[in-house]
Formats: C-alpha cells, structure tokens, sequence
C-alpha cells in the first residue's frame, strides 16, 4: 500500500521503492529511471539490526515525517501491543521522491508510485490495496485533471483497490461558488427553456489575506463559455481591471506593495474549464499586503453563471487567510475527486459525527464543467478520522487526527474484503468498483446524518461486518 514514508512491517513480506535514494550499486526497478528498491529480506535485516547505526547502513530510508509510518501501522501493522487492521497483510511501500523541475508538484511521482505498485502487484499475481493519503487543492476539483483521470484509468487494471484521502480542507476558508445568474434554475446545472428569464449580476469575492504572508496563488475556474470582466481591488482601495488578451493572457501588475502575476487559462485536450490564475509576490520587505481583497466579477456573456475559487491547502498558508461567505461544499481534494477511487471522509468516532475538517465533496448538481456528472456523490464513505493511536517514528504510540488516518482504516478494510474474496474464493472478482459497491452497501448511519448518500460522509460510516454480502 504506497504511502508518503515508511510503514511499521505486517506479518507477511515486505518490500520497498524509495524514490528519494539513488545508489551507485543499485539500478532503479525495471520501467523506471529513478529509486531504489529494497526487498522484504533486505528490510527484515535492518528492522532486526542492533542499533540505528546499523540499521540506517542496511536500509538508508528514513520516515523524517511519521505520516507514513502512521497511515501503514494503521492499515496493516501489528506488533505485540498493536494491530492494524490487516495485520496479515503484506506492505508494499513507495516513498515518494521530489518533483522534477518542470512537473507539478509531486503529481509525477504519484503516478509513477502508482504504476509502480500496480506492476509489481501483478509480477507477484496478487491483489493490491493502494492507499493515498496524499491531496492538495490545485485543480478544478471535477474529475477532469491528469491525475485524476489516471487514477480512474489504473483503477481499472490488474485486482486493484484504490483508496483516497478528502483531505482536511471542509473548514478551512479555502473556497467559495456561486453563480452570477437569478432565476429559475439559476446555479442547478438546468439547462433552460426559453420561456425562463435569467439576470446576471456582479458579485465579489472578498479574501481576508492575514499579516505575514509571504506568497498567495488564488485559482478562479469557469465555463469556457462565460465571459466576465474581472476586477481586483487590494486593501487600501486600489482598484484595476484585468486586461484578458495581454501577452497572451500573461502579465504582471503592482497593488500597493504587491506583485500580482496573472494567468488566463484555455481548455486543455481532456478538460473544458478555463482557469484564471493570480499569484501574490511581496514587491519590497517578506510579504504581501495584509487585509481584505476583493475580486469582482462583471457579467459579459453568461451561459451558466458559475465561478470556482480555490485558495493553497491550509497547510501551506495562514488560518486567517481565507475567503469571507466560504463555501464548504466540493472541498475534498486531488485526487479524491476522481471518479474510480474510493474516497474516503472523516467523523469523530467519540460522537459518531462528521469531523467538520473533513474534505467535502458532491451531492452536488451544480457543476457545470468538467467529467464529474452531476449528482455524483463523493466521499463514498467516511471513517473514524479523529484521534487515531498509530505508530509514530520514535517507537511509540500517538494519536493522529485527520482524513490521512481515516483511509488506511478503509484501505484494511479493503484488503479484508479481497482476502475473503479473492484469497479464500468467495469471490476471485471481489475488486475495484465491486468493493465500493460494496462497503458502501454495508456503510451505516452517522448522528446528525439524514439523507444518503451526501456530501459529507457519502453512504455512511466503515462497517465491514456489514459489507460482507449473503
């Protein structure tokens, strides 16, 4: 199950890729350029090595973060004071490496952990449990992205199952929709009659930017189809229109003491959304202006109206930088939007209720662009997410809070399914979109929960006892 890190070893073999280690005595894996692989003899030795010295000269791999070593003890770990939840399962662990230099970021090496995983998992001619616990907000968040669209299409090779994180962006500011039209099916995805009356309006989107930041990107996706003037107007009341045919859609502009650099987007060969881009660099001193930013948007030609803002993962920027009238909705994160993948929310399993960081995705037929259809539902399932005891990398327990824990429980449950199936011949075809099907059958009622599947914990809760069909 690939991983961002290093996993606490299963019962059965091992085996690891770390993209990260070049070695002058040791070729990369077949297919591919980069990495070094270490075979379950190989990681067993050092695990059994008297010191870290030791074990550091004969597996030089090391989990700095302890987000890996978390995410594999909770899927499949075991030890003698704690068990995962596939405590049988083998650990396939790919750690991921750096982007190149002209790859997005770590999208590259997710896909080539992915191939990886998939091939060796057919060299060996068994089933496979692929956990991501990996996402960021870049994209249009409609299944349209390269990434995306990979992993629909390696979902669907060799007896594979992959798992997603949503990610941990539902209460965190980063987004705001809407629509610029008033009427009937304003904002539904409703294609209109001709009898229907719609007004277009202005509206503005108002972004607290806090002190001490020092870089910004904010992504506006749109119809092709629409045309609007866009303006932006920074803190102290500095106001210009942004010119969309300049240098080819690319420019700069000074506000106040901040450099704004502007990209419009075109269609790309898979996808229909157009993209607007605008990155905020300090102009003099460390960072850019603090305050409230406001981008507001003109009707010109409008077909459906919609407008999607995304700001940077709340990872990487301040709490207090985010947008005023947020919107929860479709805050899962890449990849867990892709369509064939199981992707998997978070509640609090001390009050059997949504964990309001929790990524939320679609019931949702507002989209008007990109391949995800309307009313799709994602995440599919949720699972505990909050205050999980896994391994941590000083040899003890922790607990660990977020979507990232939440998937490797499904994952377990995943490889639990397959065994049943696959391993003891219940059922040799138990994989892909037949285990969502699945769990999400056997998925059970959250407090506060009133219509399933929805937009928060998709069918429900992880209940494997219940998954089982017969």
């Amino acid at each position: 199950m690939p991983t961002e890190g290093n996993g606490e070893p299963g019962a059965g073999g091992e085996e690891e890729r770390d993209l990260t280690r070049e070695s002058m005595t040791r070729r990369p894996p077949e297919g591919f350029g980069m990495g070094v692989e270490f075979d379950a003899e190989q990681i067993n030795r050092a695990l059994g090595a008297s010191d870290a010295q030791q074990q550091s000269a004969l597996l030089p791999s090391v989990d700095t973060s302890g987000h890996g070593t978390a995410v594999a003890g909770i899927a499949a770990g075991h030890s003698s004071s704690y068990d995962g939840v596939a405590t049988g399962a083998d650990l396939l662990v790919v750690k991921l490496g750096l982007p190149d230099v002209n790859s997005f970021p770590r999208t590259t090496e997710v896909m080539r952990s992915i191939t990886y995983s998939i091939r060796k998992a057919m060299e060996l001619q068994m089933p496979v449990v692929i956990n991501l616990s990996f996402g960021n907000t870049y994209g249009a968040h409609d299944g349209s992205s390269l990434l995306e669209r990979f992993l629909d299409n390696a979902a669907e090779i060799g007896r594979t199952v992959i798992c997603v994180g949503s990610g941990n962006e539902g209460n965190s500011g980063g987004h705001l929709a809407g629509s610029l039209l008033e009427g009937k099916n304003a904002g539904t995805g409703t294609v209109a009659s001709r009898s229907e009356i719609y007004v277009a309006h202005p509206v503005s989107a108002e972004l607290a930017v806090a002190e001490y930041e020092r870089t910004l990107n904010v992504q506006l996706w749109k119809n092709y189809c629409d045309t609007y003037r866009i303006f932006l107007r920074s803190p102290g009341g500095q106001e210009t229109q942004l010119p969309e045919l300049v240098n080819g859609g690319k420019y700069t502009l000074q506000m106040e003491q901040t450099n704004i650099l502007v990209y419009f987007g075109e269609p790309a060969p898979y996808a229909v959304a157009e993209e607007i881009y605008f990155e905020m660099l300090p102009l003099e001193g460390n960072y850019i202006n603090s305050g409230v930013w406001t981008i507001r948007l003109e009707p010109v030609e409008v077909v459906t109206g919609r407008y999607y803002f995304y700001l940077p993962s709340s990872a990487v920027r301040s709490s207090g930088t985010r947008f005023y009238r947020s919107t929860p909705e479709v805050t899962l994160t890449i990849p867990s939007t892709a369509a064939k993948v199981i992707s998997v929310g978070a509640y609090d399993s001390t009050y059997e209720a949504y964990a309001d960081f929790s990524g939320r995705g679609y019931a949702d037929a507002n989209r008007t662009i990109g391949v995800v259809a309307a009313g799709l539902a994602k995440p599919d399932l949720a699972a505990p997410g909050v205050g999980i005891v896994a391994p941590d990398i000083y040899g003890n327990y922790s607990p660990f809070t977020g979507t990232s824990f939440a998937t490797p429980l499904v994952s377990g449950s995943c490889a639990l399914l397959m065994e049943w199936g696959i391993v003891r011949g219940n059922d040799p075809f138990l994989y892909g979109e037949k285990v969502k099907a699945y769990l999400r059958a056997g998925a059970r009622a959250l407090r506060g929960e009133n219509v399933y599947p929805n937009d928060r914990v998709g069918w429900g809760g992880l209940c494997v006892a219940t998954s089982l069909p017969g």
